[in-house]
């Protein structure tokens, strides 16, 4: 192009700031318009371990975790501070399972002997993934997109249409407000609640359990804490900490790493994921002078589908404007 083109995108997420990068890098001029910005918004809140969870479906989430994937090692070999890095994982089940549909994407992969296995486990894998650091990253790829010309604004908006006449191409990455934003009814809250604890010695190994849905078990160490989860409700708006929930959060990661016990509570979070039946990434005609790309829908695996995604979405609005 060779003059930039404007475009907006609504929402400061990790799906907004993904696809207002490589927007940019496609020769756009980007402004990002957002009631909440970091460290406010549900990315903040997530655990952000590479894995796709409640993401559908898998033959278009598969090309996107893998390009994710690949982005996320290359950051982590390539930028300082940028709040990425590569962890092994444990992940243990009640039940015999097949190999991930995504073992060739990782470098990494290794099935666990009987005696490895916690006791009430029959079957389990160690794998290494990119682990993603929200008060870290977030705030890098902010400036990432500043630094490469963007445009950020906070600003509140009811629905999309109020931004039709004033733009020829939006991008909507609102997450689970699209349910209001968009007028997506297909679009419900899964809620998350976690606890971040204090960085303990014997607390090293990532380890993951989601044997019950509603109930994910996962302890994440992070450079400066521990991320304890989790819970998944379903069509549960509210965002207030419930301390019998964070108890029984504890209790449970306490029950594999004993050690949890005398960890520290430094803060709790909650955070509404995205659930779709499918993740939106198409564009839409609104009228004859308006077009929008949708990207949102991402269950609890937007940092896993972040960088795949946003590259469909640069595709999308090139090919707008090449056709």
């Amino acid at each position: 192009m060779t003059q930039p083109h404007k475009i907006t995108v609504v929402g400061c997420g990790v799906s907004g700031l993904s696809s207002g990068i490589r927007l940019l890098e496609a020769g756009f001029d980007v402004t990002i318009i957002a009631r909440d910005l970091p460290p406010n918004t549900t990315s903040n809140a997530a655990a952000a371990i590479w894995y796709v969870y409640e993401a559908y479906p898998l033959e278009l989430a598969i090309p996107w975790a893998r390009a994710t994937f690949n982005e996320l090692l290359r950051l982590s070999e390539s930028e300082e501070d940028c709040g990425v890095s590569m962890t092994t994982a444990v992940e243990m089940m009640a039940h015999p399972v097949d190999d991930p549909w995504w073992k060739d994407t990782v470098r990494v992969f290794q099935r666990l002997s009987s005696s490895e296995l916690l006791p009430g486990y029959a079957d389990g894998y160690s794998v290494e993934v990119p682990l993603v650091e929200p008060p870290v990253y977030l705030p890098y790829l902010m400036a990432r997109f500043i630094t490469s010309g963007g445009k950020i604004e906070q600003r509140e908006i009811g629905t999309l249409d109020e931004l039709y006449d004033e733009n020829h191409m939006i991008v909507n990455c609102t997450g689970v407000y699209a349910r209001q934003v968009a007028n997506d009814e297909g679009v419900y809250p899964l809620r998350g609640q976690v606890i971040r604890v204090s960085k303990m010695a014997g607390v090293q190994q990532t380890f993951m359990d989601d044997t019950d849905a509603t109930l994910p078990l996962y302890i994440i160490p992070r450079s400066r804490d521990i991320i304890l989860g989790g819970t998944l409700q379903k069509d549960n708006w509210d965002l207030n900490v419930d301390l019998v929930t964070a108890q029984d959060i504890l209790t449970r990661n306490a029950r594999i790493q004993p050690d949890l016990r005398e960890a520290d509570i430094l803060s709790h979070a909650v955070g509404l994921r995205p659930g779709r039946k499918e993740v939106r990434l198409e564009m839409e005609r609104v009228n004859k002078n308006t077009a929008v790309i949708h990207n949102y829908g991402h269950g609890g695996a937007g940092f896993t589908l972040s960088w795949g995604c946003a590259d469909d979405v640069a595709r999308l609005a090139t090919s707008l404007i090449t056709s």
